[in-house]
């Protein structure tokens, strides 16, 4: 089991797709692709660094990139 004070490694690896999602889709900077989407810039540059992520803010990110959760989570161990 692991502790709350150590971060979960499976948080990074979804930061770490969003930020792949972005940057694939043509925006170097998440502020700009925060802004176009009417999405919260601090918060969404926190789910790309790794805090802590709704699932209401996950699907809704899934829904811009139009991607299921299978899709999403395909290759995330």
């Amino acid at each position: 089991m692991k502790s709350d004070s150590l971060p979960d490694p499976r948080i990074q690896q979804i930061a770490n797709k969003l930020r792949r999602l972005r940057l694939a889709a043509g925006y170097k900077s998440y502020e700009t692709f925060a802004f176009e989407h009417e999405l919260s810039r601090v918060s969404y540059g926190k789910h790309e660094k790794g805090s802590n992520i709704t699932m209401k803010s996950l699907l809704r990110l899934l829904d811009i990139h139009h991607l299921t959760l299978r899709e999403f989570f395909s290759d995330i161990d």
